[in-house]
C-alpha cells in the first residue's frame, strides 16, 4: 500500500519529459519513506536500478563498500562477479551499462557509501559530467538520511553547482493522509484514538505501517513501544547510530536537553556545559535537517520582522516519547513489567500529549491555515511566540501566532479529555500581555483534541474552533 506523496511523484514524473539527464537529491529522516517513494516511481519505468551503502559499523572499509556495490551491480545487471579497485572504476562501469534508454538509478544512503572514501563526491561529479549525463533518458537520485553530508558535499559543493535538477526534502505525511493507515476502519475509529498513536508516530510512514487497525490505540502502543520486541523499543538508538555514526551520543545529548522545554542556543550550551561555538551550532543545524529538532524564531507583532531570538524544540514525536517514557524504564520493559501499565498512569501523560499535538499542528501548518480560513499568501509570519518580561511588557507564550497584514491570529493548541471553560480566560490573559500595534485586530483561535466544556461555545470568544477530527478527516 502506497499512500500520499502525490506532489513529489508529479515532480519526478516531470523529469521524464526532459530532453536531457536529470540529477535529483532526496533527503529526510530515516523511515520517512525516501526509498519507498523512488521504488514506487521506478516501478513504472522500463529500468530501475538501486544501490545502497553498507550501514556504518566498526571496521567497515572502502573495500567493503566497493565489494557491496559490485555485488549489487552484478545482481541487477546480470554481470559476473568482479572486483572493483576504486569508485572511479565502479561508477564508470555503471555508466557504461546504463548509457542508453530510460533508466532510473537510486544511490541510497549515499553518505554510508562515501563514508570511507577520500573523495567519493568528486569521483561521482566526474562520472556524471563525463559519462552518466550522456544518456538523455537517465535519472539519478542521490538519497540519504544524513542531510548534513548531502548539504556539504552535493548541494553546497562548487563541483555540483548547476547540476542538480530537483531537490526533495521528504517530510512527515499530512494528518489527513495518516487516517488511511486505518484502512476500511478509518471512519469508525475516533480522531481521539488515532491521536494517541499519532502523538507517538507522527506522520512517519514506517511507524504508521505497524498499526493494527483491529486493535486499540493503547494495545498498539504497548506492542510497539513497551515490548522489547516492539519496533519502537530499539528504534532510537538505531536511527541515531545510522544517521550520525560515531557522533551519535553527542547528538543524543543535545536532543535530551530539549525533551521537557524549549531552549535558546545559549541555554542549550549551558545545559550541556560547553561554550557557545560554531560546532554546537552546526550539530543543532544537523538535527534540524534530519527533522529531529525545529528552531522557532520570534517575529515581532510590532514590525512583522524576525527577531534574532529563537528557541529549539523537539520536533519529532517519536524521539520525545522515547526519551520521556521508554528510555528511563528500558530495564523494566525488557523484564516484561510494562505490558499491563496503563498509558494514562504515566507521569505527565496529558502534558506530553499536549506538546505532541502542538508538533502535529505545526508540522501541518498549511492544512491548518486552510481550516482557519487564512490565505497563505497573506501570512507575514506563523510560529510559536515568546515574549520576555521587561520593564515595559509582561512575559507571555502563545502556542501559535499567525500574523497577517491586518490581524494577529492567536492560536491556543489544547489537549485534554475534557477541556475546561477556563481556556477562555487563559487565552484572554495571554492576549492582554501581548505587545502589539493598536491598529491590529486580534482573532483568538482554538485547535483542540478532546471534548469541549459547554461554557466554551457559550462564551463566543474564539473566532475559529478547529477539532482534531477536522484535521484528520478533511483531505488536502
Amino acid at each position: 500500500m502506497f499512500i500520499g506523496r502525490s506532489e513529489e511523484l508529479s515532480q519526478l514524473q516531470q523529469l521524464t519529459r526532459r530532453k536531457n539527464a536529470a540529477l535529483v537529491v532526496m533527503r529526510g529522516r530515516r523511515r520517512i519513506g525516501k526509498s519507498t517513494l523512488i521504488q514506487h516511481f521506478g516501478s513504472k519505468l522500463p529500468r530501475f536500478l538501486q544501490f545502497q551503502g553498507l550501514a556504518p559499523r566498526e571496521g567497515i572499509t572502502e573495500a567493503d563498500q566497493l565489494a557491496n556495490f559490485s555485488r549489487q551491480m552484478s545482481d541487477q545487471l546480470d554481470l559476473p562477479a568482479f572486483r572493483l579497485n576504486s569508485w572511479q572504476d565502479g561508477l564508470s562501469l555503471l555508466a557504461n551499462q546504463t548509457e542508453k534508454g530510460r533508466t532510473l538509478i537510486l544511490v541510497d544512503e549515499i553518505s554510508w557509501m562515501a563514508s570511507c572514501a577520500k573523495d567519493f563526491a568528486g569521483q561521482l561529479k566526474i562520472a556524471w559530467d563525463t559519462k552518466f549525463k550522456r544518456n538523455d533518458k537517465l535519472i539519478m537520485v542521490l538519497c540519504g538520511s544524513v542531510s548534513s553530508w548531502i548539504e556539504r558535499n552535493i548541494l553546497r559543493s562548487a563541483g555540483f553547482m548547476g547540476r542538480v535538477s530537483l531537490t526533495i526534502t521528504l517530510d512527515e505525511l499530512p494528518l489527513s493522509l495518516c487516517s488511511e493507515f486505518w484502512g476500511k476502519r478509518k471512519d469508525r475509529v475516533s480522531a481521539f484514538e488515532k491521536f494517541k498513536l499519532l502523538a507517538i508516530t507522527g506522520g512517519v510512514p514506517r511507524y504508521l505501517e505497524e498499526i493494527d487497525p483491529t486493535d486499540s490505540a493503547e494495545s498498539n502502543i504497548k506492542r510497539m513501544c513497551f515490548d522489547r520486541a516492539g519496533i519502537l523499543f530499539n528504534e532510537f538508538e538505531q536511527i541515531f547510530h545510522d544517521t550520525f555514526s560515531r557522533r551519535a551520543a553527542t547528538y543524543q545529548q543535545l536532543v535530551k536537553t530539549l525533551v521537557d522545554r524549549r531552549l535558546s542556543f545559549a541555554e542549550v550550551c549551558e545545559q550541556v556545559s560547553v561554550d557557545p561555538n560554531g560546532v554546537v551550532s552546526e550539530y543543532l543545524a544537523d538535527l534540524e535537517d534530519c527533522g529531529f529538532l525545529a528552531r522557532d524564531f520570534v517575529y515581532s507583532p510590532m514590525s512583522g520582522k524576525r527577531r534574532r531570538f529563537s528557541r529549539y524544540r523537539v520536533r519529532d514525536n517519536y524521539v520525545r516519547f522515547y526519551l520521556k517514557y521508554i528510555e528511563p524504564v528500558r530495564d523494566r520493559i525488557e523484564k516484561g513489567l510494562y505490558r499491563q501499565r496503563s498509558l494514562e498512569s504515566l507521569p505527565g501523560w496529558e502534558t506530553i500529549l499536549g506538546f505532541q499535538l502542538e508538533n502535529l499542528v505545526l508540522n501541518n501548518l498549511d492544512h491548518v491555515l486552510a481550516k482557519l480560513g487564512i490565505p497563505p499568501e497573506g501570512v507575514v509570519s506563523a510560529s510559536p511566540y515568546f515574549q520576555n518580561q521587561t520593564a515595559r511588557q509582561k512575559a507571555c507564550q502563545i502556542d501559535l501566532l499567525i500574523q497577517t497584514r491586518g490581524a494577529l491570529h492567536v492560536c491556543e493548541i489544547k489537549f485534554r479529555k475534557k477541556i475546561a471553560a477556563s481556556v477562555v480566560s487563559d487565552v484572554e490573559e495571554q492576549v492582554a500581555k501581548l505587545k502589539r500595534p493598536k491598529h491590529m485586530s486580534v482573532r483568538p483561535m482554538l485547535i483542540y483534541a478532546g471534548e469541549l466544556a459547554s461554557g466554551i461555545a457559550d462564551a463566543g470568544y474564539f473566532d475559529r474552533v478547529i477539532s482534531l477530527d477536522e484535521l484528520l478527516i478533511t483531505a488536502r
